[in-house]
């Protein structure tokens, strides 16, 4: 039997995670939360640590000074990274709602959510077409020979020249007189070094034979079959991890967020034991003390780190939404921070061991083999591999690496959109339905893709990387602080965290907040424009029309924030346009804390948004207790749903 004591014992179970109470299995019962607290360090780990930690920050760093780029890199993280990524998972944790819903807390600003949907739509469609392309080395790798060792296929021009010595007879003129021999290789090593430009087997293999790239980007051509399989495969492999939403993801992220680290471990020790290698590293870090003084230098720095974490993207505030009301984010932010920073110096290692040795190979130096993005993922380090024994088992581990560090983004942005969905629609059917949705986006995500997987969709790849994801998201994260720290109020949110902690912001961080990370990210925004250059891939330059593209791309996320900030304004009650903006701004009745019971102090007494509000109501329920008692005395019946309200 159950009674009092039950109850009582039931509804301590029911607190969430303060240290010594009971702790049920999902405390929201109606969103669900991660299984543990592992499930979600891992999972933001994975959608942090990408693609760019492998392809892009070792080319930066070499390019900015070696070892004294880390400087500024971790100057950054330390004043702009690590304070944005914990205002980002207390901002969904305080409130357990995605990148819309958190926008109770000043409605008028509501279009920052909807352009960080528009963002992560557009990254999460191009997103997966490299993971696509990974899948399709991946699978090419299942054989004996690497199909981008020689130069004696039919896809190859005769300017095409191996690194890997000859093997077997080359139908290329080229190589027509190169033998098999000692004598032979060493020819065509210094024949290769001779060249003013070389054309790699593995280029070749990339430009005309994986992507049959077309002339210009107008011309899209036919769909390449092979990707557009691949495409629907990863597509595939995102929606089942995904089907059961946090629950099912917080599963595979225990394998997709730390077998990456098996896998670099393991080419990392086979690259440093290399002939070469440690000429690879050293150009990778040693310092050129000089460069700290160029303003460039910073510049990347700043972005690399921005970009790095995933930052405005809406994914972080979407995975915090799933933690528990008590949950000590703080710890999280700086371990998570620090995770993706110390994984991309590691990668660093990895990349230039195998390039010294490639460099090493051909008798070049280090920057004539060493590349980022695209060319380096599918490109440089797919040649270096053609040099190892065994090759074949090499490139399968770094394209198996390439696609779970894909994936592990690829998983956040997918929930990002599907959880704004259902919170902003938050009926009963769509949150049981919950599936459903996440098939649908997943649809739309591979339709919208197929016309990169056509011969022109190289570059609409590297048009939407470019632009897509480029300023918008530094005026996103720039307003969404502003919003925070100076419209909502430092004051205001500094004690809902410290609610929701159980100890206030540290210093160091509110002024971050206030401050200095709004300064460094207008900073990132100023060096954005200075730096910019029109798009170019390899000798194609991108024609104007295709620029403005780009450019809409990049304003069609910004542009919502004034739009819906308009619109709000407009239907907001109030006689003057001061009186709608006022309101506008005002936070809504609802926000707050998601469940009653973590509704205390200022949030008492129902879905309050601001203080003056509930006090507003609790003084209307104290009048209206007070003329309910005068009637029927204190004795008289309970107030019913059809009476005045009760407290």
């Amino acid at each position: 039997m159950s009674g009092p004591g039950s109850e009582e014992a039931h509804s301590v179970e029911q607190n969430g995670t303060v240290p010594g109470e009971p702790v049920k299995k999902d405390e929201n019962l109606r969103r669900g939360n991660w299984g543990n607290q592992i499930e979600f360090v891992l999972t933001s780990v994975g959608y942090a640590v990408g693609l760019g930690n492998v392809w892009r920050f070792p080319y930066l760093c070499y390019r900015n000074g070696g070892g004294a780029f880390m400087f500024p890199y971790f100057i950054m993280l330390v004043f702009c990274g690590i304070p944005l990524f914990f205002l980002e998972l207390s901002f969904g944790q305080f409130a357990s709602l995605g990148c819309l819903g958190v926008w109770k807390v000043s409605p008028m600003f509501k279009g920052v959510g909807y352009g960080m949907m528009v963002v992560s739509t557009y990254i999460g469609i191009y997103y997966n077409v490299v993971i696509c392309l990974a899948f399709y080395y991946f699978f090419m790798s299942m054989t004996n020979l690497l199909p981008w060792t020689y130069c004696n296929n039919a896809w190859n021009t005769p300017d095409c020249s191996g690194v890997a010595g000859t093997g077997r007879p080359s139908a290329n003129a080229s190589l027509a007189n190169i033998t098999a021999t000692a004598s032979g290789v060493v020819s065509s090593i210094t024949e290769l070094v001779n060249r003013t430009k070389r054309t790699s087997p593995s280029e070749e293999y990339w430009r005309y034979y994986v992507l049959n790239v077309s002339d210009d980007i107008g011309n899209f051509g036919e769909v390449r079959l092979p990707i557009l399989g691949c495409l629907a495969i990863s597509w595939i492999v995102v929606f089942l991890c995904l089907i059961r939403g946090v629950k099912s993801s917080g599963k595979v992220v225990y394998f997709t967020a730390t077998f990456p680290y098996v896998v670099l471990t393991i080419l990392f020790i086979r690259g440093i034991t290399l002939e070469g290698a440690i000429n690879g590293i050293k150009y990778y870090l040693t310092p050129q003390w000089q460069k700290i003084l160029d303003a460039k230098v910073w510049g990347d720095a700043a972005s690399q780190i921005f970009y790095s974490l995933g930052c405005a993207w809406g994914g972080l505030i979407t995975m915090a939404s799933y933690n528990k009301f008590h949950n000590n984010c703080y710890r999280d932010s700086i371990i998570i921070s620090v995770t993706n920073c110390g994984t991309s110096v590691y990668a660093g290692f990895v990349i230039f061991s195998i390039l010294g040795f490639m460099a090493h190979h051909l008798g070049v130096d280090v920057s004539e083999v060493a590349d980022h993005g695209p060319g380096l993922a599918f490109v440089a380090y797919p040649e270096a591999l053609t040099l190892l024994p065994v090759s074949p088992l090499w490139s399968l581990l770094f394209f198996f690496m390439l696609i779970l560090l894909g994936l592990g983004t690829q998983f956040c942005l997918l929930e990002t959109l599907v959880t704004a969905i259902v919170d902003e629609i938050g009926s009963d059917w769509i949150i049981k339905n919950k599936t459903v949705v996440t098939l649908g986006v997943a649809i739309m995500g591979f339709l919208l893709g197929v016309p990169l997987t056509t011969r022109a969709g190289i570059y609409w790849l590297l048009l939407m990387d470019n632009y897509a994801a480029s300023f918008s998201l530094v005026i996103i994260s720039c307003i969404m602080c502003i919003c925070i720290m100076y419209v909502y109020g430092h004051r205001s949110y500094f004690k809902d965290v410290e609610m929701m902690l159980g100890f206030p912001p540290p210093i160091f961080f509110r002024i971050c907040w206030r401050f200095i990370s709004p300064v460094i990210i207008t900073f990132i925004l100023i060096f954005t424009v200075i730096q910019y250059k029109p798009i170019t891939y390899n000798e194609y330059v991108f024609p104007d029309w295709s620029l403005v593209i780009g450019f809409c791309m990049a304003v069609s996320s910004v542009i919502c924030i004034p739009l819906y900030g308009i619109y709000k304004v407009a239907t907001s009650e109030g006689a003057t346009m001061l009186e709608r903006i006022k309101y506008a701004v005002k936070p809504d009745r609802s926000w707050g804390p998601a469940l009653q019971e973590h509704r205390i102090g200022r949030y008492a007494g129902g879905p309050c948004g601001a203080v003056e509000a509930c006090t507003l109501k609790e003084e209307g329920k104290e009048k209206q207790e007070e003329i309910r008692l005068s009637i029927q005395g204190a004795t008289g019946p309970r107030c019913s749903s059809s009476s005045l309200p009760c407290a």
